[in-house]
Order: C-alpha cells, then structure tokens, then sequence
C-alpha cells in the first residue's frame, strides 16, 4: 500500500446521496416521512409534558416511559431534519465530525431503547410477580442505579465506533449512498482493512440487543406464568392489560430490527434502495407510534391526554 497523506485521515466533509434509484421519488417518500416526524416529535413531547407535570404519573412505569420518549425525540431529531433536507434539496454535505456525531446518537439512541424496554420489562415483572413489595423492590436508589447502567452502558458501547473511525484513512469518493451516517456506511468509504469494524460493528450490539430481548422473554414468561395463575378472571385480564402496551412496543423496536439483521446478511436479492428506504422509516415509524401505542392503551396516559386536550368536556 502506498503511504497516506495525513489528511486523508481527517476528511473535511462527507456527502449523503439520499437513496439511490429512487432519486425521482424523493419528494413524495419526503413528505410522509416528515408527517411521520411532527407525529413522533409531538407525541413524545406530550408524553414527556405528562410524565413531569402530573404527579399521578411519578411512577417507575412512567418514568421508564419518559426516558423512552426522550430517547426517541434524540433518535429522530438526529437523522430526520437531514433526511428530509435531501428529499427535497437533493445531495447534502454534512462535516466529517458531524457525520460521527450523528453516527454515534443513532446507534446511542437503539441501545438505549433496548436497554429502557428490558428495564420496563422489569418494572413489570416486579409489579405482577412481587405487586405488595413493588415500592420496596424498586425504590428511588434502585431507579437511578437502572438509569446510569442504561445510559452508562449505551455509552461505553458506542463511543469506541468514533474511534474506530477516526484511526481509519480516508483517500476513495466521500459520498455515502445513503440519507445519515452510521458506522459500517463511513468504514466502507476508508482504503484501509475495516475488518475490526465489521466485527465489532456487528457482533457487539448484536449480543447487547440479542441479550436484552432474551432477558425480556424470560421476563414475560414468568409474567405469563403468575399471570394465569390469579385466580379470577377479572385479573388475569387487568394484568395482561397493565402489559399490553409495552408488548406492543416490544414487537414494533425488535422486529423490524430482527428483519433488517436477516435482510442484510440473507436477503442479497432484495435491492439497496430498500434496505435504504426501509432504515429511514424505522428511524420515524417506531418514535411516532410508541406514544400513540400507550396514549391508546394505558388508561393513565389516556386520561391525562383527555383532559389536556378536552379540559371542559372531561370537567
């Protein structure tokens, strides 16, 4: 190999591209995509505006919620506003920091998802499984030792992703055929063995999301377990209930992440613009529908919304 010129290592810019093929399409994926957005960042303020305001709501169920809501306004505040300025201004330039900064709050933003559902599981373990010991088992230090391991983990997964990057020369075409930065997109683009980069790209966050959704069957297994046992009918539905919210959450995160692991690695015949297509929209769909999800199905959120929005009728 031939030696590098050092600025090779220090790229001024990058350029994103959108998704290629589907160039002429861009302003109608734009404008569902935007709507999507002002649903998800509205409903997750209004979730957030409960959550601190009502004192009904300072809850640990609740504050998990809050912490999920604000991972998801951090998710699509980091890759929406660009995406859109590319539907409808066409290529955009975005610096070479702060491609690695968007790079490391999108994969920030799905590791603590993960890792704040495995907590909500746990909260609800607790409050079906241990109900009259509930405050004692998940007592104010208790929370905040789950928070920091949450954020605390998340971090310390990520963070070397920018490191790996920044080691990396970049001497080949800076424009990534695609509509944000993440970690394998930028070491694509290096003259140099990525190697290190793939594996733990791949294999790290792999097993933390694949750990975190065993840890939640078993939670829920063992939910299902006390669950029928109640002895009334009345109750076993009241439980589920309590669980069917954050259930729905669950599948709406994991499973179009499960498809897009097996799509990448399997699915060589399906085109690269979907791939593309499909990461934007699980970037939007999922912050937009989790409010709506437990704005529906959790009678607290449901009333409080209620009230807020319909005060005169509810008075």
């Amino acid at each position: 190999m031939a030696s590098f010129n050092l600025s090779s290592f220090n790229p001024s810019r990058f350029i994103l591209l959108g998704i290629p093929g589907l160039e002429q399409f861009h302003i109608w994926i734009g404008i569902p995509f935007f709507v999507i957005y002002l649903v998800a960042f509205a409903g997750n303020g209004v979730l957030l505006y409960l959550v601190l305001t009502e004192r009904t709501l300072h809850e640990p169920m609740f504050f998990f919620l809050s912490m999920l809501a604000a991972t998801d306004l951090i998710l699509c505040n980091t890759c929406v506003p660009k995406t859109f300025s590319i539907f409808c201004l066409g290529p955009q330039e975005i610096t070479f920091p702060g491609c690695l900064t968007q790079m490391f709050f999108l994969h920030f933003s799905f590791a603590m998802d993960s890792a704040i559902l495995l907590a909500m599981a746990f909260d609800r373990y607790v409050a079906i499984c241990f109900p009259l010991r509930y405050t004692t088992i998940l007592t104010r230090q208790i929370i905040t030792k789950i928070v920091v391991t949450v954020i605390g983990r998340s971090f310390c997964i990520i963070f070397p992703c920018v490191f790996l990057l920044k080691r990396l020369p970049f001497c080949r075409t800076l424009s990534i055929p695609h509509t944000y930065c993440e970690h394998i997109g930028i070491a694509r683009l290096a003259c140099a063995d990525i190697s290190i980069n793939i594996w733990y790209g791949f294999a790290v966050p792999i097993m933390t999301v694949m750990s975190d959704l065993i840890l939640i069957g078993i939670s829920y297994t063992l939910i299902l377990r006390a669950v029928f046992n109640l002895p009334s009918r009345d109750a076993r539905q009241k439980a589920l209930s309590t669980c069917g919210s954050h259930v729905c959450v669950i599948l709406m995160f994991y499973t179009p992440a499960v498809f897009s692991v097996l799509a990448h690695r399997f699915g060589h015949n399906i085109p690269h613009s979907f791939h593309i297509l499909f990461a934007n929209f699980y970037v939007a769909i999922p912050p937009a529908i989790n409010p709506i999800i437990y704005g529906v199905k959790t009678k607290q959120i449901r009333d409080k919304i209620n009230f807020l929005f319909f005060p005169k009728g509810n008075h």
